[in-house]
């Protein structure tokens, strides 16, 4: 049993490096974006399109993502992505212009887009191996990636003002990430290589055309995403001009969020094993929109940042739940699913700015409310796998089937 266990997290350890490297490698980059705006002397509408062509990039990825998930399976996707990470950073850091820098953060978009399904399908077929639950832990070292990025980068920022030196001990760190997974990570032959036998049997007229349940996950993660991606672009300008918030409580927003949606995923697969996906992503998501509804008809500071702690326990979980239903349904349901979901992220915040220059900011928090109504809404039409043990109750049932062997 010991030897069962051990196999378990050293895999999940394997897989959470892989996590914790694309929130490492993504915030490294983002986090210099005014020293690339000097250096290449862009105007905000040049840093926007910036932005906005990686995640171009990132969605416009599906069909080569679903190719080559059939062709080289999720671990030998997920290192050669990660290897072009790297060497993506490494050029971002040497980029002469800014029409070299669009191609080079659009490449970085596809090679996210790679890794990001990579990373999901092993994570899922982790779980569907041991029968336990491991997502939203996975999904929690993506931000514990971030964080640490953000740390590292403002130590750098600190000794030298130049990109060059801060991405290459960036990319070294990011290598040994790496190699800390390699060994661990599912063979292709495994588990992982399941998904995408599974879909190689279907037949053509259902790849050109996704299914219900495609569609219904399409359509639940591209909401889930829309609250997820709208909270962080909009909460503290929400608390400064519309809850009155000071300067210095404004930024509060986005750490309450950041912080219990972290703490949530820590929780989470606990909550799954408890009660099943479909409960936690239904009554979650119905938390985080109730909860900042109510908070945006109270008005004032402290029921906004009461709001915003619902949004993050009530969304912790969302994702991660998605993206298991749909590694279930083979790697093209992954690919579309995370493709979807990558579209909310644009769209999202730039909707909400639609709406509240219509009207005002509190009906454009509200449509990210609206959303998280929408998404418990959309689940009750998706097929959830019932609740997997908990690790206590797996090793039990292991030795009870060992004794009557």
């Amino acid at each position: 049993m010991p030897r069962v266990l051990d196999d378990f997290r050293r895999t999940q350890l394997a897989i959470a490096a892989l996590f914790c490297f694309l929130g490492f490698q993504y915030a490294t980059w983002i986090s210099r974006i005014p020293a690339l705006k000097t250096s290449l002397d862009l105007s905000a509408g040049e840093v926007g399109l910036l932005l906005m062509v990686t995640g171009a990039g990132a969605a416009a990825s599906f069909p080569l993502v679903t190719y080559l998930m059939k062709r080289l399976g999720a671990r030998r996707l997920a290192l050669l992505s990660g290897l072009c990470l790297v060497a993506i950073l490494l050029a971002l850091s040497m980029a002469p212009n800014y029409p070299v820098t669009l191609v080079i953060l659009c490449a970085d978009g596809v090679a996210v887009g790679c890794l990001n399904v990579a990373m999901n399908a092993q994570g899922a077929a982790l779980e569907a191996a041991h029968g336990r639950t491991a997502m939203t832990q996975l999904h929690a070292t993506f931000s514990a990636g971030s964080f640490l990025a953000a740390l590292v980068s403002s130590g750098m920022t600190a000794l030298t003002s130049g990109i060059a030196t801060h991405f290459a001990a960036a990319s070294a760190v990011l290598l040994l990430l790496l190699a800390c997974a390699r060994p661990r990570l599912l063979p292709d032959d495994a588990p992982a290589k399941e998904l995408a036998e599974q879909e190689e049997g279907k037949t053509r007229r259902r790849m050109a055309r996704p299914t219900r349940v495609m569609l219904w996950l399409g359509c639940t993660m591209v909401f889930a995403e829309v609250v997820e991606g709208s909270m962080n672009d909009w909460s503290a300008l929400y608390l400064k001009d519309v809850a009155g918030a000071s300067a210095q409580v404004a930024p509060l927003g986005i750490a309450v969020i950041s912080v219990v949606m972290v703490l949530a995923r820590l929780f989470g697969d606990g909550w799954r094993s408890r009660w099943g996906d479909a409960v936690v992503v239904r009554v979650g998501s119905a938390v985080a929109g109730i909860g900042l509804a109510l908070a945006l008809l109270a008005g004032g500071v402290v029921p906004a940042l009461l709001g915003f702690a619902c949004v993050g326990l009530g969304v912790a979980a969302v994702t991660p739940c998605l993206y298991v239903a749909a590694a279930a349904e083979g790697p093209h349901a992954l690919s579309l699913v995370a493709a979807t979901g990558t579209t909310g992220l644009l769209v999202g915040p730039a909707l909400i700015g639609f709406v509240a220059e219509a009207s005002n900011l509190t009906w454009g928090m509200a449509v990210v409310a609206a959303s998280a109504v929408i998404v418990s809404l959309c689940t009750t039409r998706l097929h959830w796998a019932p609740a997997k043990a908990s690790p206590e109750g797996s090793m039990e049932a292991e030795v009870a089937e060992e004794t009557a062997t």
